[in-house]
Protein backbone atom coordinates (compact mmCIF):
# COMPACT_ATOMS: atom_id res chain seq x y z
CA UNK A 1 0.00 0.00 0.00
CA UNK A 2 3.08 2.16 0.50
CA UNK A 3 5.46 3.04 -2.61
CA UNK A 4 8.53 4.77 -2.28
CA UNK A 5 10.27 6.27 -5.48
CA UNK A 6 13.21 8.91 -5.96
CA UNK A 7 15.79 6.31 -5.19
CA UNK A 8 18.75 6.20 -7.41
CA UNK A 9 22.52 6.43 -7.62
CA UNK A 10 23.97 9.75 -6.58
CA UNK A 11 27.46 11.21 -6.08
CA UNK A 12 28.90 11.69 -2.17
CA UNK A 13 27.82 15.74 -1.61
CA UNK A 14 25.06 16.01 -4.28
CA UNK A 15 21.53 15.73 -3.22
CA UNK A 16 18.61 13.01 -3.91
CA UNK A 17 14.62 13.26 -2.86
CA UNK A 18 12.51 10.30 -1.70
CA UNK A 19 8.78 10.34 -1.86
CA UNK A 20 6.12 7.88 -0.43
CA UNK A 21 2.88 7.34 -1.01
CA UNK A 22 -0.33 5.45 -0.21
CA UNK A 23 -2.18 3.91 -2.69
CA UNK A 24 -5.93 2.33 -2.46
CA UNK A 25 -6.75 2.36 1.02
CA UNK A 26 -5.96 5.54 3.15
CA UNK A 27 -3.74 4.49 6.39
CA UNK A 28 -4.50 6.42 9.78
CA UNK A 29 -0.96 6.19 10.75
CA UNK A 30 -0.06 8.51 13.65
CA UNK A 31 3.42 7.91 13.10
CA UNK A 32 5.29 7.64 9.20
CA UNK A 33 9.56 7.58 8.78
CA UNK A 34 11.89 6.36 6.54
CA UNK A 35 14.12 2.98 7.58
CA UNK A 36 17.02 1.67 5.45
CA UNK A 37 18.77 -1.60 5.48
CA UNK A 38 22.32 -2.12 3.90
CA UNK A 39 23.91 -5.36 2.83
CA UNK A 40 24.49 -7.58 5.38
CA UNK A 41 23.07 -5.27 7.69
CA UNK A 42 19.92 -4.70 9.79
CA UNK A 43 16.88 -2.61 9.28
CA UNK A 44 17.08 0.96 10.61
CA UNK A 45 15.58 4.13 11.40
CA UNK A 46 16.41 7.44 9.44
CA UNK A 47 13.91 9.28 10.68
CA UNK A 48 10.51 9.46 11.61
CA UNK A 49 7.38 12.17 11.62
CA UNK A 50 4.44 12.22 13.79
CA UNK A 51 0.98 13.78 12.85
CA UNK A 52 1.99 16.92 15.20
CA UNK A 53 4.66 16.86 12.68
CA UNK A 54 7.58 16.40 15.22
CA UNK A 55 10.62 14.80 13.57
CA UNK A 56 13.28 12.39 14.76
CA UNK A 57 16.42 11.78 13.13
CA UNK A 58 19.01 8.88 13.55
CA UNK A 59 22.29 10.66 14.51
CA UNK A 60 24.39 10.03 11.50
CA UNK A 61 21.59 11.77 9.02
CA UNK A 62 20.68 14.61 11.32
CA UNK A 63 21.83 18.07 9.74
CA UNK A 64 21.53 16.23 6.31
CA UNK A 65 18.59 14.70 5.99
CA UNK A 66 14.88 16.02 6.32
CA UNK A 67 11.72 14.60 6.50
CA UNK A 68 8.78 15.81 5.81
CA UNK A 69 5.31 15.09 4.96
CA UNK A 70 1.27 14.63 5.65
CA UNK A 71 0.15 12.12 7.48
CA UNK A 72 -3.23 12.33 6.89
CA UNK A 73 -2.85 12.09 3.43
CA UNK A 74 0.11 9.59 3.89
CA UNK A 75 2.63 11.30 1.76
CA UNK A 76 6.06 11.35 3.07
CA UNK A 77 9.39 12.62 2.14
CA UNK A 78 13.02 12.44 2.59
CA UNK A 79 15.62 15.26 1.52
CA UNK A 80 18.76 13.80 1.35
CA UNK A 81 21.55 16.49 1.46
CA UNK A 82 25.13 15.56 1.02
CA UNK A 83 25.08 11.87 1.11
CA UNK A 84 27.69 9.97 2.23
CA UNK A 85 28.90 6.23 0.59
CA UNK A 86 27.60 4.89 3.98
CA UNK A 87 24.11 5.95 3.51
CA UNK A 88 23.82 3.27 0.72
CA UNK A 89 21.22 0.96 1.12
CA UNK A 90 17.45 0.07 0.36
CA UNK A 91 15.47 2.35 1.70
CA UNK A 92 12.07 2.14 2.97
CA UNK A 93 8.46 4.02 3.74
CA UNK A 94 6.73 3.26 6.77
CA UNK A 95 3.39 3.78 8.58
CA UNK A 96 2.63 3.00 11.99
CA UNK A 97 -1.46 2.60 12.78
CA UNK A 98 -3.17 1.76 16.15
CA UNK A 99 -5.86 -0.07 15.34
CA UNK A 100 -7.29 -0.31 18.28
CA UNK A 101 -5.77 -3.41 19.75
CA UNK A 102 -2.27 -3.22 18.88
CA UNK A 103 0.13 -0.74 16.64
CA UNK A 104 0.71 -1.81 12.94
CA UNK A 105 3.14 -1.46 10.44
CA UNK A 106 3.18 -0.58 6.87
CA UNK A 107 5.83 -0.94 4.49
CA UNK A 108 6.73 0.06 1.30
CA UNK A 109 8.96 -2.66 -1.63
CA UNK A 110 11.58 -0.11 -0.92
CA UNK A 111 13.92 1.66 -3.09
CA UNK A 112 17.20 1.49 -4.05
CA UNK A 113 19.92 4.47 -2.82
CA UNK A 114 23.69 4.35 -4.16
CA UNK A 115 26.15 6.74 -3.13
CA UNK A 116 29.74 6.92 -4.57
CA UNK A 117 32.27 8.62 -3.87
Amino acid sequence: QLVESGGGLVQAGDSLRLSCAASGETICASNMGWYRQAPGKERELVATITTGSSANYADSVKGRFTISGDNAKNTLNLQMNSPKPEDTAVYYCNARAWTGIRWFDYWGQGTQVTVSS
